[in-house]
């Protein structure tokens, strides 16, 4: 256990902290080398409807974060207090901006920080599952709405990709995330609420495959954990899921809203429709999964240049994304980077140095709320 810790701990080295970072301020910069203009940047003027917009772009970004730990000390029976909940959905950002979104960014990593905040494996198993099932489901239902609601030329009329074969690209990709994700998600469904066994075996029967044998340990790991997650879950009524959907899409909606918040706080002259930018961003979200860098820095600040440049002045895009991910990407880096070393100081070395033993409940047992 010790071993598998400290392997863990590797994740968060210095180097792969800075290396999102790098890679998204230097995509920016070129960005800015490239298209920005210096007398719009200069022509700015912050005024009491700037201020008034970028404070409920802090608002949002605070909702979002209250709703994830509204939602997370509702599945733990309210085990955790708020600062707890809090810490923990602090480490689990912190983890999910240093992983690539489409290899479950900080799933694994959640488990940990729930379980060593003294809530049994089994529930820390079953609520993070739990809850990255109805972050899927959420993507599930509005990427399709929204794509009806708007249409595809007002989704994906872009700066310069619209009507590119780059363009059409994109579209492909959106769509193709998409179905990977619902698939994904179905399958994570049949588990839960079907027939786990029977989804451990088939994903053991798949890795056990001479090219896949590599991966087989993870899969028996999967399969456990959704075995685990499935129990735990059995017994919950509406009472357990309706406050968890309802955070989940406050969470994301909040989300969503930042950028909305920003493109009004610096006003181009041109109109926009609030639902159309919302739109893009869920579409940007789903696209931005394909990055193979953490958080999926690059592509991230190349998508909203591209998706949403038109809604701001000529030669300021660059600048507008930087803005964004300064309130929505990077503060988690920099709130992480602060508290794990004093909680890998209380919750990993204190517990090694002072074994104590208490008991756990049982394996995916979760207290009714």
């Amino acid at each position: 256990m010790v071993r598998d810790e400290a392997a863990l701990l590797k994740n968060f080295s210095l180097p792969k902290m800075l290396a999102p970072v790098a890679i998204g301020l230097g995509i920016t910069a070129l960005l800015i080398w490239r298209t920005a203009d210096l007398g719009a940047l200069q022509s700015i003027s912050w005024t009491r409807g700037t201020s008034f917009w970028m404070l409920l772009a802090l608002g949002s970004l605070v909702m979002r974060d209250w709703m994830y730990m509204a939602r997370i000390r509702h599945l733990t029976g309210r085990k955790l207090t708020w600062w707890r909940a809090f810490v923990v959905i602090m480490l689990w950002e912190f983890a999910s901006a240093l992983a690539p979104g489409m290899i479950g960014g900080g799933f694994f990593f959640a488990i940990w920080f729930l379980s060593r905040e003294g809530v049994d494996t089994g529930t820390s198993i079953t609520v993070i599952t739990f809850t990255s099932f109805l972050d899927g489901i959420f993507l599930a239902v509005m990427a399709p709405l929204v794509y009806f609601l708007v249409g595809r030329e007002a989704l994906f009329e872009g700066a310069e990709l619209s009507g590119t074969f780059l363009g059409k690209s994109l579209f492909l990709a959106f769509w193709t995330v998409y179905f990977i994700i619902l698939a994904y998600k179905l399958f994570v469904a049949y588990a839960l609420f079907v027939n786990p066994v029977f989804v451990k075996r088939a994903l053991v029967g798949i890795f056990s495959a001479p090219l896949l044998r590599r991966w087989r340990r993870s899969a028996v790991t999967t399969g456990d954990q959704l075995i685990t997650a499935a129990g735990g879950l059995r017994h919950q009524g509406w009472s357990y899921w309706w406050p968890a959907l309802a955070t989940t899409f406050a969470s994301w909606t909040a989300r969503y809203s930042i950028v909305n918040c920003i493109l009004h706080a610096f006003p181009h002259g041109i109109a926009f429709s609030d639902l159309v930018v919302y739109a893009k961003q869920v579409v940007m979200g789903i696209i931005v999964l394909l990055s193979p860098t953490p958080g999926g820095s690059g592509l991230a600040e190349f998508i909203f240049n591209d998706f949403l440049g038109m809604y701001v002045a000529p030669g300021l895009a660059p600048a507008i994304a930087l803005l964004w991910r300064l309130l929505s990407y990077y503060p988690y880096i920099l709130i992480g980077a602060i508290l794990l070393p004093r909680w890998v100081k209380q919750n990993v070395i204190a517990p090694l140095a002072h074994p104590h033993h208490e008991p756990l409940g049982e394996a995916g047992e979760i207290p009714h709320t």
